[in-house]
């Protein structure tokens, strides 16, 4: 009886051991995928600036975008309203979850530094100008 108790033990140790092994493969794989696929995301970007603040805030603006769900980063009414109802849906208290609640501010930050980012391109040569004048 021992004899039965102990080859179904270890036959079962052995099942769950090649479906733990197969599985920690295929995490590997993916995670690998997953690497390889930001790094080209990230090598498309040709702006430098964008290249950091993708870094800085550790998404990118189009998945700041999807998150608030919004397509035009310049309409700042419609940012700050999505922005809010988010922020206010997930909170603690109203049984939200702080997790979410971190991502949308983070992805208000990320569009926040590019509209800033795009502004700044455009105004040296208006600074400029405006020196010379003075």
């Amino acid at each position: 009886m021992a004899k039965y108790i102990a080859q179904i033990i270890v036959l079962g140790a052995q099942v769950v051991g090649r479906a733990f092994t197969r599985a920690l493969k295929q995490e590997i794989t993916y995670s690998q995928q997953a690497a390889a696929s930001r790094r080209n995301a990230a090598g498309n970007s040709q702006d430098p600036n964008s290249q950091a603040s993708n870094a800085l805030h550790g998404l990118s603006l189009d998945e700041a975008k999807k998150i608030l769900h919004i397509d035009d980063i310049q309409d700042a009414e419609e940012l700050q309203k999505k922005y809010e109802h988010l922020f206010n849906v997930n909170e603690k208290k109203n049984g939200g979850s702080l997790y979410i609640q971190s991502k949308v501010v983070r992805a208000k930050e990320r569009i926040d530094e590019e509209i800033t980012n795009t502004k700044e391109e455009e105004s040296p040569t208006d600074d400029r100008s405006k020196t010379k004048q003075s």
